[in-house]
C-alpha cells in the first residue's frame, strides 16, 4: 500500500503594514482633484455659493430692503405748517402711525370684512379644486389632459383683466348672465350691499380653483396605486376610496395649498378694488391692502401706510403660523 503524500508546509502571512498617511490603502494617494477629495469639495461648495448667491441677492433687494424701508417710514409722519402754505416737515413720530392704524375703525373693519370673505372663499375654492381633481383622477373619466387644461386656462388670464371681465359680466343691460337671470325671473344685484362679497368671492374662485386642481392632482398621482387595488380588493367603492384613502394620503398637499390661500387672501386687492367702483357700498378701505393704497395715494399719509403695512405682514406671519400647526396635528391625526 504507498504511502499517503505529505501535505506542504503553510507559508505564514506577511505582517499587515499600516498605509502611509496621505493614502487609502490600495486606492493609493488622495489626489486634490480626486473624487471626494478635499478640491472637490471645494469645488461643490463653489458650485452651491455660485447657484445660491443670486437668490439671496433678489431676495435682499425685492423683500428684505423695501421691509427696511417700510420700518423706517413708519416712525415718521409728515406735518404741515402755515395752513398748508409752508409746505411739509417730516417729524419723528416713534409708534404714532402704529398706534393710529390699530384704533382706525375703517383699519380694523377691513379684517373683518377679509375674515369673512375668508370664511365664504377657502371652503368653495378649496372644496372645489379637490372635487375636480378626484374627479380627474377618477378611473372612469375621460379626455383628461383636457379638462386639465381646460380648468387651469382662467388662473392663465391675469388678476385685473379676470376682474374687469366679470366687473362687465356682472353689470345689467351689458351682461348676458344677468338678462338670462331676468328671463327665468331670478333677480340679483351683484354690487348689492350684501351681494358684492359674493361677486368678490366668485371672482377669486374662478381664477384659482384650477390653478389648486392641478397641485392636488399632482398629489394624487403620488398615491401608491397598490393602496387604491387594496381598497378596491376591501369592497371599497369609489366615493369611500376617495374619502378614506385618497384625501388622507394628500394631506400635506391640502394643507400647503390652504397655507398659501390664506396668506394670498389677505392680500386680495384687484377684484373688491374694481368691483368697488361700481358697488359704493364697499368703500375704498374694503380690505387691508385698499385701505393701505388709499392712505398711501390719496391720503398721502406714508407713514400710515407704512404702519398698516408692516401690521398686515405681521398679522399674514401669525396666519401662517396657525394654519401650519393646525396642519401638522391633521396631518398626525
Amino acid at each position: 500500500m504507498a504511502a499517503p503524500l505529505a501535505r506542504p508546509a503553510k507559508t505564514p502571512a506577511p505582517p499587515a503594514v499600516p498605509p502611509p498617511a496621505g493614502t487609502t490603502g490600495s486606492a493609493g494617494p488622495v489626489r486634490p482633484g480626486a473624487p471626494g477629495g478635499p478640491g472637490t469639495r471645494r469645488g461643490q461648495r463653489r458650485a452651491v455659493a455660485l447657484f445660491t448667491v443670486p437668490f439671496f441677492v433678489l431676495f435682499a433687494a425685492v423683500t428684505v430692503l423695501p421691509l427696511i424701508y417700510a420700518a423706517w417710514m413708519s416712525l415718521y409722519r409728515e406735518e404741515s405748517s402755515g395752513l398748508g402754505f409752508g409746505g411739509t416737515e417730516r417729524v419723528f413720530a416713534g409708534f404714532g402711525n402704529f398706534t393710529e392704524a390699530l384704533g382706525n375703525e375703517a383699519f380694523l373693519r377691513s379684517f373683518g370684512n377679509i375674515a369673512l370673505y375668508c370664511a365664504l372663499y377657502i371652503p368653495a375654492m378649496v372644496g372645489g379644486a379637490l372635487i375636480l381633481a378626484l374627479l380627474v383622477d377618477s378611473s372612469m373619466a375621460r379626455a383628461r389632459r383636457f379638462f386639465q387644461i381646460a380648468y387651469f386656462l382662467p388662473h392663465a388670464v391675469p388678476g385685473l383683466i379676470a376682474s374687469l371681465i366679470w366687473l362687465y359680466l356682472y353689470t345689467p343691460g351689458l351682461s348676458p348672465v344677468t338678462d338670462a337671470l331676468d328671463a327665468f325671473g331670478a333677480h340679483w344685484n351683484f354690487f348689492g350691499e350684501d351681494e358684492a362679497i359674493f361677486s368678490v368671492v366668485n371672482i377669486s374662485a374662478w381664477q384659482w380653483t384650477g390653478y389648486n386642481m392641478i397641485i392636488f392632482y399632482a398629489g394624487l398621482q403620488a398615491v401608491p396605486r397598490e393602496v387604491l387595488e387594496a381598497a378596491t380588493v376591501d369592497g371599497a367603492g369609489a366615493l369611500r376610496t376617495a374619502l378614506q384613502v385618497k384625501i388622507p394620503m394628500i394631506r400635506p398637499t391640502v394643507v400647503l395649498t390652504l397655507l398659501f390661500t390664506c396668506v394670498g387672501a389677505i392680500q386680495l386687492f384687484d377684484a373688491p378694488k374694481l368691483v368697488q367702483l361700481r358697488a359704493n357700498t364697499m368703500g375704498e378701505d374694503w380690505s387691508p391692502t385698499m385701505f393701505i393704497y388709499t392712505a398711501a395715494f390719496k391720503g398721502h399719509d406714508y407713514g400710515l401706510a407704512a404702519a398698516s403695512s408692516l401690521l398686515l405682514a405681521l398679522v399674514a406671519g401669525l396666519l401662517s403660523f396657525v394654519v401650519t400647526k393646525l396642519g401638522n396635528r391633521w396631518k398626525a391625526s
